[in-house]
Formats: C-alpha cells, structure tokens, sequence
C-alpha cells in the first residue's frame, strides 16, 4: 500500500497517530511516499527490523554519496558516530564508551539530578509561565554538561549547538539548516578538541577523562572519535529528555489522573515508561537493507531504506490495550522508544533516571500546576516535541 502524508502537515505535526492508525490497520508495511521508502508501522514488524542484523544504519559502500564542502564540517563529526556506524566499528567504538560511561557513574548522578530539579522549581515564577525553557530544557543540558566535566555556563552554549545541528535530521532541513548545522558542529569541535587536549594534560573525575583513559585490546578512542561521542551524548541525550519532560508533563496534566500518588517509589518507573510509550520524542529511525531480504510480504532489496516508526510502534493495540490512553498503572511493556538490537540507546539508564527522579520533584514543588493552554508541538518531525508549554501553578 502507498500512503501519502506530509511529515509537515500542521495536522500531522500536532497528532500523527490517526495516521500511524489507519495505516497499521492495513498492515505492517506500507510504502511512504513523502520519504521514498517503506515503513514500518507496528509494534512486531518495529521490534523484527530494529534487531534482524541483516539490517544496518550504515550506508552500503556502492551507495555513498559524496558530501558537499558546505556540510564537511557536520559529518566531519557524524562519520565518527556510533549511532551510525556498523560492526565492527561500532563493536569497538561502544565497547570502549561503554568502560567510560558506565551504570555506577550514572547511578551517582541521581542527588545531582534531583538537587537540580529543586532549585530550578525553586525559580519558576508565579502564574502562568513556559516550562520548557524554565526546567525541561535546563535540567538535562546541565547534567550532561557535568557528566562530561565542561563548565556548566556553557550549558546555553551547548543548547545551541544541539538545536542547530538535530535539525539535519528534520524534515524541514533546507539549505539555511545546513548551514547552521555546519557552523555548530565546527565550533562545537573545536571547542571539544581544546577541552579534551586540556584533559589529557590535567586528568579530572569525568566522563571527557574516562573516555581518553578507556581501553580496550590495546586501543583507545581517537580524538574525533571523541568528539563525535560527546556530541551524541549531548545532541541525543538532551533532545529526547527534553521531548519527553515536555511531553509527559503534558499528558500528566491532561490525563484527570490524581498525580502525587503517580511519583511515589513505588509507582514512578511506571509513570516512566508510560511517559516515554504515549507520546515519545523521536517518532522515525532508518535503516539500509545490506541483502536482499522478504519480510511481512515485502521483498527488500540491497541498498532500500526502512523508515521504523517508534510512535506508531508504542501505540499498537496488539501490544497494549487500548494504546491511546494514557494509562500509568499499566504494567511495564517495553516500548520502543530507545530503538533496540545493535543500536539500543546507550542514554536510556540515564534518560530513566532524569525522569524518575525529576518529575516527582516537579510535582511535588508545583502540586497545583495546570495546563494554561493546549500544548502545541514544533514542526521538527522525526522528532516529536513540544514548542512551548505554557503551565499556570496553583
């Protein structure tokens, strides 16, 4: 079946799932014609793709396209990407970030998350106010700043450097996106490659530190190698955090649910992983057949594309009833929403504890907050976020 939807059709933007629906409905496969290439719309046929190794993120060889000079600069960093390389680079690239970003040091930011969290709520203001400049947006920029061990006034810094270069991924990229997108990612590596040139010469207790210390086999990461994992810890990291505290603050607040009892110990991973499946923040991931492949009736040639949609995935009724509610006493299901197999989001432990020990604060500091008007989200399909979300405290 071919379908046809603009990924920056206003009605699209602001509620894509009657379209994820009626596609599904008429099976897992279908071909997207705005994208040129089939997608996958349910839950089993998401979950097959994302772990069948005889697909990959990497481009096939006979299909590499040269890269225009005014973009050298972005995939000057993307080249050196995990998230978009293949065995066994990426095997050797995550392994040795893997010895660096480890779940202990993880695990110890959680009294600086949540201290965060307080003092921000401290400073909302009264009245209405956007929230997402106010906390969503500050809290994981900042917290990825320490964990790399940069000075946290380059939290602004690094925001912007983010914004400008995701929307390479956007399906309003044009010229002027290219554009800033180099810019940030030649400034963002320079600025990264003094840093860690520092670091070698005066070790610290940071990620930037362990990260030129990791090895494994006898090899270490390149400085470029380095420098493209700082930037996706940043660039992934903090977009979806703030997509998803925008978000679930958003349908907490819709819901009618009584939300304290939702944030306690006992309750809060729920609320969590709920959060993340209703109304995740990256709705598409591709990927390249690297053989001939025939799967859910369709017959993949080497070199095609696959379009995986998360959200339309994580509201599929045949694996949680009802999906369009939002229901945070469902029992855990996982969901798609950190992708899986090869590529599973090295982030997610820290993503999940951002949440789980954010939004309790949130709400208990702010136990009157309501929506001040209908949430609206930006135009930065595949991505799905809010462009603000305008709260009045009680």
């Amino acid at each position: 079946m071919q379908l046809r939807q603009s990924p920056t059709d206003p009605d699209f933007v602001q509620n894509p799932y009657p379209f994820y629906a009626a596609a599904r409905a008429e099976g897992p496969l279908h071909y997207w014609d705005d994208y040129g290439m089939m997608a996958a719309f349910t839950y089993e046929a998401v979950n097959t793709i994302l772990r069948d190794r005889r697909f990959g993120r990497e481009v096939p060889p006979e299909l590499a396209r040269p890269v225009p000079d005014h973009l050298r600069p972005f995939y000057a960093i993307d080249d050196h990407s995990m998230l978009e390389l293949e065995p066994p680079r990426h095997t050797r690239l995550r392994g040795l970030v893997l010895r660096a970003f480890t779940s202990r040091r993880v695990k110890a930011l959680e009294l600086d998350i949540i201290t965060l969290a307080q003092e921000l709520t401290e400073a909302l203001p009264e009245g209405e106010f956007d929230l997402l400049p106010t906390f969503a947006a500050p809290l994981p920029v900042i917290i990825i700043a320490r964990l790399l061990g940069v000075p946290e006034d380059m939290a602004p810094q690094l925001l912007r450097w983010s914004n400008d270069m995701v929307a390479m991924y956007q399906a309003r990229r044009d010229r002027a996106v290219e554009d800033a997108a180099a810019k940030a990612a030649g400034d963002f590596a320079a600025y990264l490659s003094d840093y860690i040139t520092a670091r070698r010469r005066a070790p610290r207790d940071d990620l930037i530190t362990e990260l030129i210390a990791a090895e494994e086999d006898g090899e270490r990461l390149s400085t470029e190698e380095m420098i493209a994992t700082c930037v996706l810890l940043l660039n992934a990291g903090h977009e979806a955090t703030v997509h998803t505290i925008g978000n679930g603050v958003a349908g907490l607040l819709a819901s009618g649910f009584d939300i304290a009892p939702l944030m306690t110990p006992e309750q809060v991973d729920q609320t969590v992983e709920e959060v993340l499946r209703h109304d995740p923040p990256l709705h598409m991931f591709t990927r390249y057949a690297y053989e001939d492949i025939e799967l859910f009736g369709h017959r993949f040639a080497r070199g095609d594309q696959v379009a995986l949609l998360l959200g339309a995935a994580n509201r599929d009724p045949a694996a949680w009833p009802d999906p369009d509610r939002f229901d945070p006493t469902r029992p855990i299901r996982t969901n798609a929403s950190f992708g899986g197999g090869l590529h599973f989001c090295i982030g997610a432990p820290l993503a999940r504890l951002e949440l789980r020990s954010a939004l309790p604060v949130l709400f208990d500091r702010c136990p009157g907050l309501t929506l001040a008007e209908p949430p609206r989200y930006g135009d930065t399909y595949h991505f799905h976020g809010l462009e603000r979300l305008m709260v009045r405290r009680g």
